[in-house]
């Protein structure tokens, strides 16, 4: 593979490479319709009904994550539909880089995408220590250390993204049906044991505007955004599958509005049901929060304990599977383009990019066994997410001025409002990090200045004119400049 002459394009250089570069950097196309891009939407999140929204009731009180969340679920289901908009006319595996690519040129594209893969690198690691909270619980294998349960999740479900994506995507399916039902189960113990009064049993604290219903005061709703958030993050990676999907015009838009959906009645259930039965107050540092609300809400372990903490493992597996999926394809992206070193994109014999799978999931494990401290991490997995949604609303608003020719297979209803609101709130939840955990979002912050200084020294001299988010992009401004 040779790189053919330079051109210079928005402050960057280009060469078109040999067709033998794309050849050995393609994925297995066909492989999902619009239910398994729900399922893979649903499996992306789904883990946080089970772990990690609870910390929000330590910020705001059960009122102060409610309104945290509604907010926070009204952005996602905005950021949604313009999602589905864009992802029906620029269907390709960059995504949400992709998107900022046409809009806001290579740098705005870069950022984007850097800020996507900081989310879903840190996010399963975050994940694992859930995980293993859940198994020492369980008592299983005697572990009083759970590095060993992070080592074994990366090395079995990265091997299962190695195998193939087809087969990666049922099995996690499979996995996302079970803690649905797992959800299902939890519900029906905790419906009869429903009490108003628990909601509220944290005592107001001097804090502006404190009460029962916000016990922490106004700025704890502002802190909890961040919690409000796990229960939808990362719903915004069903586009990245576009290149594996069977008709990604038509089943991009379906299945991440889908997978919505459901997540809205799931983490509303959650937020109602754990607290109502068991008191806000227990579940505010809990590790392992459903199945510690149905004990002390019968007063010791119960069969549906049991049946939950069992098989609620499977809802915290299917995220930790689903956004491996995620950051490799991230990654495989920005390097097929040459935004990042380009050897990472390579697939193997079974169209797999297996540095893009192995590489973060090495770094995933490493900050899991060091860091293990799961609160932390999402508070640094959530800064990636919020930039990258403000810069993606900002694209979608672009787009829709610049391109109004642009063929969209299906339009956000409301437009360019819908996705206005969006961005007021992404931009609210990027100071809720700094509320919540200033050092870990300055952490974040520091390792995206870190890339962008690398692409801007480095990599931006040396891009990929014929990958497919680039050639989207730099077509679209030939036929400007000509017309």
């Amino acid at each position: 593979m040779s790189d053919r002459p330079r051109e210079h394009v928005q402050g960057a250089d280009y060469a078109r490479v040999e067709s033998d570069y794309l050849e050995r950097r393609t994925l297995r196309r066909g492989a999902a319709g619009w239910l398994l891009l729900a399922g893979l939407g649903v499996s992306y999140v789904i883990s946080g009904d089970f772990a990690g929204w609870n910390f929000g009731i330590a910020e705001g009180g059960w009122g102060g994550l409610l309104i945290a969340t509604v907010l926070m679920g009204t952005m996602y289901l905005f950021m949604v539909l313009g999602l589905a908009e864009m992802a029906s006319a620029l269907p390709t595996a960059g995504a949400g880089y992709g998107f900022a690519r046409r809009a806001l040129g290579p740098l705005g594209g870069f950022a984007t995408g850097t800020a996507i893969l900081i989310e879903y690198a840190i996010a399963p690691a975050a994940i694992a220590v859930f995980i293993g909270g859940y198994v020492e619980a369980l008592g299983l294998f005697g572990i009083a250390n759970a590095w060993p349960v992070y080592l074994v999740c990366y090395l079995i479900f990265v091997g299962v993204h190695l195998w193939g994506v087809g087969e990666a995507l049922r099995l996690m399916f499979a996995i996302t049906g079970v803690a649905v039902a797992a959800l299902v189960v939890f519900a029906i113990g905790m419906v009869p044991k429903f009490d108003p009064a628990n909601l509220f049993d944290i005592a107001p604290t001097d804090a502006a505007g404190a009460s029962p219903f916000l016990p922490f005061g106004f700025a704890g709703v502002l802190g909890a955004f961040v919690f409000g958030i796990w229960f939808f993050l990362a719903v915004e990676g069903v586009p990245l599958a576009a290149e594996e999907a069977r008709d990604p015009r038509k089943d991009m838009p379906r299945g991440i509005i889908a997978a919505m959906s459901v997540l809205l009645v799931t983490g509303f259930g959650v937020l109602l049901l754990a607290p109502g039965g068991a008191g806000a107050g227990v579940m505010a540092d809990s590790t392992d929060p459903l199945p510690e609300a149905l004990r002390e809400a019968y007063g010791g372990s119960t069969v549906f304990a049991d049946i939950v903490n069992y098989v609620g493992l499977a809802g915290l597996v299917a995220s930790f599977f689903s956004i491996i999926f995620a950051y490799s394809r991230q990654l495989f992206a920005l390097s097929r383009a040459g935004y990042l070193p380009r050897r990472l994109s390579v697939t193997g014999r079974r169209k797999t990019p297996y540095l893009a799978l192995i590489v973060p999931g090495s770094i995933g494990f490493a900050l899991a066994a060091i860091v293990g401290d799961g609160d932390k991490l999402i508070n640094i997995a959530v800064f990636g997410a919020t930039v990258s949604y403000a810069l993606m609303m900002v694209s979608h608003i672009v787009l829709r001025r610049r391109e109004p020719g642009l063929e969209r297979p299906y339009r956000t209803p409301g437009g360019t409002l819908t996705t206005g609101i969006a961005l007021v709130l992404a931009l609210c939840a990027v100071v809720a990090t700094f509320m919540v955990d200033i050092a870990g979002a300055a952490v974040a912050a520091g390792i995206l200045a870190v890339f962008l200084a690398y692409f801007w020294f480095y990599s931006r001299h040396r891009l990929v004119a014929n990958a497919p988010e680039e050639e989207f992009a730099l077509v679209q401004k030939a036929e400007a400049e000509l017309n």
